[in-house]
């Protein structure tokens, strides 16, 4: 999958090791391998199949993004990066369609 940052900091911190280390301490090695399943992927139907990454929609004010897990509270949060978004004949997201994303961010929203 294509990956896209929202920030040069969020990139860096996502792609050297010393500071992925640096920004999340004892969850690096889980936010590492988060990203690591989602470079891998074709699509984000992939995804699904990865039952601990539980990647899902979001809803509310967070609508059009997703989430995988990254620990208990913390997920890693993209949104697909296509322009128009591919979208089945019911309206919904077509994730076997989604082949780059854009990471927005590594929170707990809970």
């Amino acid at each position: 999958m294509k990956i896209t940052y929202k920030s040069n900091k969020l990139q860096k911190q996502l792609t050297i090791p010393k500071e992925l280390a640096k920004a999340f301490g004892q969850r690096s090695k889980k936010v590492n391998q988060r990203m690591k399943e989602l470079e891998a992927a074709d699509t984000l139907e992939v995804m699904r199949w990865i039952l601990a990454a539980n990647c899902h929609e979001l809803k509310g004010d967070r609508q059009g993004e997703l989430a995988v897990d990254v620990s208990a509270n913390f997920r890693l949060i993209f949104e697909p990066d296509h322009k128009p978004l591919p979208q089945k004949e019911d309206g919904g997201l077509d994730w076997g369609k989604v082949t780059a994303i854009r990471i927005l961010e590594i929170e707990d929203y809970h």
